[in-house]
């Protein structure tokens, strides 16, 4: 019994005339998420991409599960491919969705009838379809509202196939249709997920994270690379660069004034991203910030960060709380990682009191009370750490 994987565009299908490339890109996407599970065939034909796996012993159900984090897929259809004739269809079906009609209370038979050439049309074969499958299955019923499973017959140009419903995909936009951006990634919970919702809109990630030994920890550093490992799944492999900003945060602490602390490191990894974002061809920069969460995530704060670069900066989670973001964190699979407890760069010299309406002018007159301030940052990017992130590991990190 031959098996395939057949996948349904999403918002794709609304693209017009550049809808072809926004496929071809989704379909390298898969390409290389199947790569290491075995040889499969990737073709097109009405509006569906074919899968067909062209070796014997390909764990379908895992390939359907990487399939699930493909961005730009709306749906996912596992299923048995059958000669376009009656009595084909009537010999596989039963045996083919054997496993999950006998788990079932309720059914119901849809079919899509392409070719019109086919003698039954599609009403014909719901009926004779559903009459065959209660006779082979009598603890079944028929549930034409909310059927326990939906049997599909989909009569092709060249072929039948029969599937027992379609798996949700992730909808979006397949990464890299989009461009490239540069993900300010902490060790929180936010900016993974920010990471991956622009993904998800398209976007090819590098990453870029601050690190300040000894105040923290060589732990805290390999905590950040399995959270983009951890998102590689969804987003592809991913550039990592880290950044040592101790000498800058001492100088900080050394002549600023305490309460503008948080908002003028903020500047200064926001202009240390943007120089990175020139070398990995990043067109904007991402943060994980939610409106009000903390001092520097007020408006004010806000605008003064954004003062410190030309870029454009994307803040996916702006209008979102704390819950619908740990509740996206858990469904990505990044959130243990996140609340591990080990330090950040952001607690490190933390004000009592930080201000949360600091004017621009406010911040620039601090800013030079620090003598070797652009030294100082040259010094850091030059020092950068790179990682190469994928679903295989993480290259080029030597603990």
């Amino acid at each position: 019994m031959k098996e395939i994987i057949l996948l349904k565009d999403g918002e794709i299908a609304l693209k017009g005339l550049n809808r072809y490339a926004f496929e071809d890109t989704m379909i390298k996407n898969a390409k290389h998420r199947l790569s290491s599970l075995g040889r499969f065939r990737f073709y097109k034909a009405q509006s569906t991409i074919y899968i067909e796996p062209m070796e014997n012993g390909i764990d379908m159900e895992e390939a359907v599960n990487r399939l699930k984090k493909v961005f730009g897929i709306a749906a996912i259809c596992r299923a048995c491919v059958a000669e376009k004739s009656w009595d084909d269809i009537c010999r596989l079906a039963p045996a083919y969705l054997k496993d999950t009609l006998e788990d079932a209370s309720t059914f119901k038979v849809t079919a899509k009838r392409s070719d019109k050439k086919f003698p039954l049309d599609s009403p014909k074969i719901c009926a004779e379809l559903g009459g065959l499958l209660l006779e082979k299955f009598p603890h079944l019923r028929v549930d034409v509202k909310k059927p326990d499973v939906i049997v599909t017959v989909e009569i092709r140009d060249y072929a039948a196939y029969i599937h027992a419903g379609q798996i949700p995909g992730p909808g979006g936009m397949p990464v890299g249709s989009s461009g490239r951006a540069m993900l300010l990634l902490s060790g929180g919970i936010d900016s993974p997920v920010a990471g991956y919702r622009m993904a998800k809109r398209g976007l090819e990630l590098s990453a870029v994270h601050f690190v300040s030994p000894p105040y923290t920890s060589g732990r805290a550093k390999l905590k950040v690379i399995q959270l983009a490992h951890l998102m590689t799944p969804y987003c592809g492999k991913i550039k990592l660069h880290i950044v040592t900003l101790t000498k800058i945060q001492e100088q900080m602490r050394d002549c600023c004034p305490e309460d503008l602390f948080t908002v003028l490191l903020r500047r200064v990894m926001m202009e240390a991203a943007e120089h990175i974002s020139k070398e990995d061809s990043c067109l904007a920069l991402i943060t994980g910030e939610s409106l009000a969460q903390v001092a520097s995530q007020t408006v004010f704060a806000i605008a003064c960060t954004d003062a410190a670069v030309q870029l454009p900066v994307l803040r996916p989670l702006i209008g979102m709380d704390k819950e619908e973001i740990i509740r996206t964190a858990r469904n990505i699979g990044t959130f243990e990682t996140s609340i591990l407890p080990y330090e950040d760069c952001c607690t490190v010299f933390t004000p009592k009191h930080p201000k949360t309406k600091p004017s621009l002018q406010m911040v620039l007159d601090a800013e030079k009370l620090l003598p070797n301030r652009e030294e100082l940052l040259r010094e850091a990017l030059d020092s950068a750490e790179i990682v190469e992130v994928s679903m295989a590991g993480a290259k080029g990190y030597i603990e």
